[in-house]
Parts: structure tokens; sequence; C-alpha cells
């Protein structure tokens, strides 16, 4: 079973790394209109509300989103030793075949200790290249295993390489899905170099910043702990993005990005 899983990870970082080496950052995907996270949090009413769950306010404080995508998997353990010892909640875009089901006590720790778990499709198919019953089955069978482990359907979900359009938007608001974007990106399906997706992140960071990673990479998890001290010491605080859109809400359908 471990030779199994440990050859389905390889060869789904293969693919994933093909994929996004084409166009990971958006480049040629369909027109959208994208929603801030200061918009979100200004078109919430009353305005002055801040939500009593939320543990900060990022109309105030200067904060950041961890997200991350593609897994869970054998590393992801350590990954979230590292946000328990930080205290930082991260946001994960699961993906469901041999992730979600290889690895169900990892997605209920995760929701145990309070991070926000999220919807990344079944098989990290391209949506925008199927037809809406594709879509919706892509979807579907990962809200329905990780509501199987964890008792919650997800809200959010970010769809593989970044790509959507209209009749994404249509499927994923008939599921209760808001779509989830990215401001910062490693680019860590190419290194495993630990100290330059340190510094690519860094060098992206901004205030009410996404920022994607994939906890599937061998440099990935290694570099989170310098990545969590540097944006601390730079005064950022890390949170969720639910948290970060508070008081706003993601509404199903609609696109989000910094």
């Amino acid at each position: 079973m471990s030779w199994y899983i440990s050859a389905s990870r390889s060869r789904l970082a293969t693919a994933l790394a093909a994929v996004a080496a084409v166009s990971l950052m958006l480049s040629g995907c369909s027109s959208y209109d994208a929603i801030s996270p200061r918009e979100a949090r200004d078109d919430a009413r009353p305005k002055a509300q801040v939500v009593k769950t939320a543990r900060v306010d990022c109309a105030k404080a200067r904060c950041i989103a961890l997200t991350f995508d593609a897994g869970p998997s054998e590393d992801t353990p350590r990954l979230l030793d590292t946000l328990q010892r930080e205290k930082v909640p991260a946001t994960f875009f699961l993906l469901g075949k041999n992730h979600v089901r290889a690895h169900p006590d990892v997605v209920r720790r995760m929701a145990r200790e309070g991070h926000e778990i999220a919807n990344h499709t079944w098989t990290h198919k391209r949506l925008t290249d199927l037809d809406a019953d594709g879509i919706r089955e892509e979807l579907s069978r990962t809200q329905d295993a990780i509501e199987a482990i964890t008792g919650r359907r997800p809200t959010l979900m970010r769809p593989p390489q970044g790509r959507t359009d209209d009749k994404v938007a249509e499927v994923s608001r008939d599921l209760g899905l808001a779509q989830i974007l990215w401001s910062a990106t490693a680019k860590d399906y190419s290194t495993t170099d630990s100290a330059l997706i340190e510094r690519r992140v860094l060098d992206q960071a901004d205030r009410d910043g996404i920022i994607l990673l994939h906890d599937i990479y061998a440099g990935t998890v290694p570099a989170v702990p310098g990545i969590i001290e540097k944006l601390k010491k730079r005064g950022y605080t890390l949170v969720t993005v639910p948290q970060l859109l508070a008081p706003g809400h993601a509404e199903p359908g609609k696109v989000y990005k910094p």
C-alpha cells in the first residue's frame, strides 16, 4: 500500500509539474472578474462589524494567507507540526483521489487543529476543458470525500492551474463553492531548493496576499518554518482565507484574488 501511495504521489507530482510549467500563473486563461480581499471586506454589511469568530481584523492588521494545494501527502503531518508550533492557521486545497482517501487521519487532524479545508478537485483535471457534468463530478466527489471524513462540506475551491470560466463558475455556485486564486507562488513544482522557495515567497509577499504552495514537493515543507518566521518579523499576521475576507464571506461561484 505504501508503495502504491508513493508511486501515485510521484506520478501526480510529475503531472502537476508539467501542467504548471505551461501556465501556473494564469497566462492565457479565460477572463473573469475577481474580487480582492479588501473589496470583500469593504462590501460586507455592516462594514464596521467584524465577525466574532475571526481572530483578527484584517482591515487593520497586516494579513497574509498561506495556502497549500494538491495534498495531503506523507509530508503533510510534518507541515502540520510546524503550523501547530507556530500557531499559524492555513488553508488546504485537497485532492480527492489518492490523497484525501489515502490520508483520512491527516484530513481529520487538519480539521481538528483549525485549518480551513477546501476543494482542489478529484484528479486535478483542468476544469475549463470539461463539460458541466465533468466539472461537477470533479468537485462533487471531493466534496463528498471530505464531508465523509470531517462532517463538513468545503465552501472554497481552487481550480487546477487557476483556470476558470463562466461554466466553472456556474457549477461552483450550484455546489456552494467560491473560487480562490492567489497572488504569490514559489513555483515549488520546479525546484527542491527550500531556500529558493522561501526567497520567492518573501519577494512576492504583500498585505492581503494569498500564497500558493504545495505540500507534495520535497523542498516545500522544509521551507515553511523560515517563511513563517520572516513573515512574522515583517509584521504579518498569518490567517486562513475566510479570516482574510472577514467580515465578508466568499460567495459561491465568485472568484477571489488579491
